[in-house]
């Protein structure tokens, strides 16, 4: 479904729902218990106060319950007193709006059919979602390299979360609560979510100092425990600030008071923090399922070429373990492409020689192929990429020389943890390609979804952006509809 027809369908549902509410909802059902009471509807009397705003339609009693049904007159607040002659009082508080609508309890309260504004929205964001995953699905399988895919597999999860809230108020008749459980609603998945993020931030943090005794010191090699305890601290900063806000009056910052404006303040404010977290943790969980996805995918076995990545050599000109098993992965998808399809594959190790290398990694590399039994013309080698931006430029271009009469069908081979980044820079060249993944120990993928994390949230930070405005302005809506409840 495209965007228009989206919006349309929004506007449709919108203006539904507000003709099913003019419609059946100016009228408003009171239900007094009268148990132990006079059961002679002739014995109660109704007070309305102020006059005007309402009228009573109907009265009697069902079960032991005196059933009350008001008609809106105009728009105002009317308390409805209920008098027994036995000595029986109860109030109740209404409000008239401006087209009629009568609600109980408060001015977003309790009100005829409407229910049937979370079950729209329920409908609405069910099709968003039903479109999404269309979406998603159809440009992962045209190009699976895309950081626009992160964001919207991202934005699945979350919004599967929203609708679960949706299907949770749907049960509810009272709209101020309904507000209040979706305002709450990204503070409980935060605070579910902190024991994970906390075992996450161990975890991250173990493998970073894995890492950096591996690797060395720097800080892209901490890029894990810094997002770990980003999570924590953004997970508890809510909770911290509602602690200190709610036991330290400042005189100026009063937190207390229901007619007053900070409670409210304090209320957007801490429910912000916690809907950027909650989706800064759906982009991750979103990053984590493409990462893996593009990792374990096998290319079809209709390959011209596979491009074999380089990395550091050993001193002696030798390949190290990374780059065997980089190398090792593409000689096995060749044997399955020949299994299967009996065509046979070209490799081109693809890599320059830097500053502490011997040769350059492309001639490592080919020197291994070799001597696992490729044949020389099978090989072709690029040795001038000093990335892996290069690597795919320099690589595509002899792949162009030797089939100039169509575009070449090509794979790659590199580490498990790179195959998604190599990927997609291949694809904002324009080079369509299949990636491959070796295996490697875990301390290199966590660092890995890091990067790739960061590197979404910068490629589609406008979009990010966007996304989360109208996501915020759909919360500060909530929080206005809060405000003006309480103090009517």
């Amino acid at each position: 479904m495209k965007t228009k027809h989206l919006l349309i369908l929004g506007v449709v549902l919108v203006l539904l729902c507000l003709g099913v509410l003019v419609t059946t909802g100016q009228t408003a059902v009171l239900h007094a218990d009268i148990t132990g009471y006079s059961q002679d509807v002739s014995e109660y009397t109704v007070v309305l106060d102020p006059e005007g705003i309402a009228h009573v339609q109907d009265m009697h009693i069902s079960d032991e319950t005196l059933v009350i049904t008001l008609r809106s007159k105009s728009p105002g607040r009317v308390f409805a007193e209920v008098h027994g002659s036995d000595g029986y009082s109860l109030l109740f508080i209404n409000y008239v709006h401006p087209l009629g609508i009568m609600t109980r309890e408060n001015y977003f309260g309790k009100v005829n059919n409407g229910r049937i504004i979370p079950i729209a929205g329920l409908l609405y964001l069910s099709l968003i979602l039903g479109t999404l995953i269309t979406t998603t699905r159809r440009e992962m399988r045209e190009n699976l390299f895309r950081y626009r895919n992160v964001r919207h597999v991202g934005l699945i999860i979350y919004l599967c979360f929203l609708a679960l809230q949706l299907v949770c108020i749907s049960f509810i008749d009272n709209g101020i609560s309904a507000v209040k459980t979706m305002l709450g609603a990204a503070s409980s998945f935060a605070f579910f979510a902190l024991p994970a993020a906390f075992v996450l931030s161990i975890f991250v943090t173990i493998s970073n100092l894995q890492l950096i005794h591996r690797e060395g010191r720097n800080w892209r090699n901490l890029l894990g425990c810094l997002l770990g305890l980003l999570i924590c601290l953004g997970t508890l900063t809510p909770g911290i600030l509602g602690e200190i806000l709610q036991h330290h009056y400042t005189g100026i910052i009063d937190v207390h008071n229901e007619q007053g404006i900070w409670l409210y303040i304090e209320e957007a404010v801490e429910d912000s923090i916690s809907v950027i977290m909650t989706y800064l943790e759906a982009i991750l969980a979103g990053t984590v399922i493409l990462a893996v996805k593009a990792a374990r995918h096998i290319p079809s076995f209709d390959k011209d070429a596979i491009l074999i990545l380089g990395c550091q050599i050993r001193k002696d000109g030798t390949l190290t373990p990374l780059l065997k098993s980089r190398t090792d992965r593409a000689i096995a998808f060749a044997r399955m492409q020949k299994e299967k399809t009996g065509k046979d594959i070209l490799f081109v190790p693809s890599g320059g020689q830097g500053s502490d290398e011997v040769i350059p990694e492309a001639h490592a590399i080919r020197n291994y192929l070799l001597a696992s039994g490729i044949p020389q013309k099978q090989i072709i080698v690029e040795d001038k990429s000093v990335n892996t931006y290069e690597n795919m430029r320099n690589s595509y271009a002899l792949m162009k020389k030797e089939i100039p009469d169509r575009e070449p069908r090509l794979a790659f081979s590199t580490t498990n943890y790179h195959v998604f980044r190599s990927g997609i820079l291949a694809s904002v060249q324009g080079i369509a390609i299949e990636g491959i993944g070796s295996g490697t120990r875990s301390y290199f993928w966590i660092n890995a979804f890091i990067r790739e994390f960061i590197a979404t949230l910068y490629s589609e930070r406008k979009a990010h952006l966007r996304t989360l405005l109208v996501i915020l302005a759909g919360l500060l809506g909530l929080v206005l509809i809060y405000y003006y409840s309480n103090i009517f």
